[in-house]
């Protein structure tokens, strides 16, 4: 991955060798000495972040400012002055530049300023082109990413795929371990039969048994009939044995005995039966630590661990977030209208820093959550459930000082009117005629914005 390209344009020496020292270790720099030769540089070269003395020879900060956003309005340019003043940061932020530097400046402050220019740049670019996105998408069968971890990922499932060997998938709850059972079983060629999946801690104890190997009639009250159990609906297929940590323990006895003989006994039947289902097991269980705590059987274990597959934690390949929200957008998009062309920046920002304890599964219900709210073309930070949305506000008030000046009067104005908002509707209790009236604004405007910030008139009525 290519490093972020940075020009500075400044009259002194002094400061082109500070950013130099600086940024070179995160950055690819270039210097200019006067804003004309400056400008030139960024009108005919491809640079991520502009950082621009306001006076100086050639051609001032602002004039910087103004061609390059002219010509180039997806460049982040930071502006830098020894005469700071409040008017001039206000004067800068109109203008476009993304931040405000006053000589003399934190080395450590400007650093961290830059990145973010950078990273909002990288971001509004992953926002506008999502169709570009989508279509370079990484796929094996269902499973989507294209960072290193999933790379070597789907290289390990297409090697699972070509073997009759027991696979055992782990992961958090959410990663796609059943899609990635589905996955090994569409590649594999030599599987002719069923995808057949279990859910083995969904099964009551008496009655596990009888759902994976089947039964006679008259077995057990209630048995009136034969009945293949799922070992043999797989038959020459696939049996995924989801979260098999959660077996009772006589139940590991009988199937690792299965896996080891390949034949099954139905329930009240002394037969025994060939079977060729492919097992895959998964479970978001540390099957080692239950085995030293006596949980999980140790033959069973290694029985199933013959090929084993770990699925990182979405927080583990961040890099995937936008390529994964731009699929799910697309996916489930056209039940929404089909308006919603991308996400903005901010709410892009606040995707990539949230850890998703919920995983993949999460962030798609994110997705979705977010198109059933918004009127717009992009999902805004409002439309991300609270917990996503607050990953891009900051926690303290310390915080604050690393934001530019307009980022705190929007983070300020939203938080304000969506307080407004549930304030207004809880006083009139969901009726939205009656608060438009005392807001002063019609109701069409009332219903936008309760849809923008993701509030809903029936939750604030009477019972709910």
């Amino acid at each position: 991955m290519r490093k972020p390209r940075v020009l500075v344009v400044d009259d002194k020496d002094s400061i082109l060798g500070l950013f130099g020292r600086i940024l070179s270790d995160r950055f690819e720099v270039a210097t200019a000495t006067d804003g004309q030769r400056g400008l030139a540089l960024a009108l005919n070269d491809d640079f991520d972040v502009i950082v621009s003395d306001i006076r100086m020879p050639g051609a001032d900060g602002f004039t910087v400012l103004r061609e390059v956003k002219r010509v180039k309005p997806e460049v982040e340019v930071v502006l830098m002055t020894a005469f700071g003043s409040v008017e001039k940061a206000v004067e800068a932020m109109k203008e476009g530049a993304y931040d405000y530097l006053t000589k003399p400046f934190d080395p450590d402050e400007a650093l961290i300023t830059i990145e973010r220019a950078a990273e909002r740049k990288r971001l509004r670019e992953q926002a506008r082109d999502l169709s570009a996105v989508v279509g370079n998408i990484s796929q094996f069968d269902r499973l989507v990413g294209k960072s290193a971890a999933m790379q070597q990922l789907f290289e390990l499932l297409g090697r699972a795929a070509s073997s009759d060997a027991t696979v055992l998938i782990t992961g958090e709850s959410g990663t796609g371990k059943e899609l990635a059972a589905r996955a090994i079983h569409a590649a594999s060629s030599g599987r002719s039969g069923r995808f057949v999946a279990v859910n083995c801690g969904a099964i009551p104890e008496n009655l596990i048994e009888s759902e994976l190997f089947g039964h006679v009639r008259g077995a057990f009250t209630g048995a009136v009939a034969d009945r293949r159990g799922l070992f043999e609906e797989g038959d020459a297929g696939t049996l995924l044995l989801d979260e098999v940590g959660e077996l009772p323990l006589p139940m590991q006895v009988k199937l690792t005995r299965v896996l080891q003989e390949h034949t099954i006994r139905r329930v009240g039947e002394s037969q025994e039966r060939r079977v060729s289902a492919r097992v895959v097991a998964a479970t978001n269980v540390d099957l080692k630590a239950a085995v030293s705590g006596g949980r999980f059987r140790e033959d069973l274990f290694y029985r199933l661990n013959v090929f084993p597959v770990r699925l990182p934690a979405l927080r583990e390949r961040r890099e995937d977030i936008p390529v994964l929200a731009a699929h799910f957008l697309d996916r489930h998009r056209g039940r929404y209208g089909g308006h919603v062309e991308g996400f903005s920046p901010e709410s892009l920002s606040a995707l990539v820093r949230y850890d998703w304890p919920g995983n993949v599964r999460e962030l798609e219900n994110a997705v979705e959550r977010a198109l059933a709210v918004v009127d717009g073309p992009r999902i805004p930070l409002e439309a991300l459930p609270e917990e996503v949305a607050s990953q891009a506000r900051p926690r303290l008030a310390s915080d604050l000082g690393r934001l530019t000046y307009r980022e705190v009067i929007d983070i300020a104005r939203d938080r304000v009117s969506r307080e407004y908002l549930i304030a207004l509707m809880r006083e009139f209790k969901g009726s939205v005629t009656h608060a438009a009236e005392r807001a002063g604004m019609e109701r069409e405007t009332l219903h936008r914005l309760l849809k923008r910030y993701g509030l809903r008139s029936d939750e604030f009525k009477p019972g709910r």
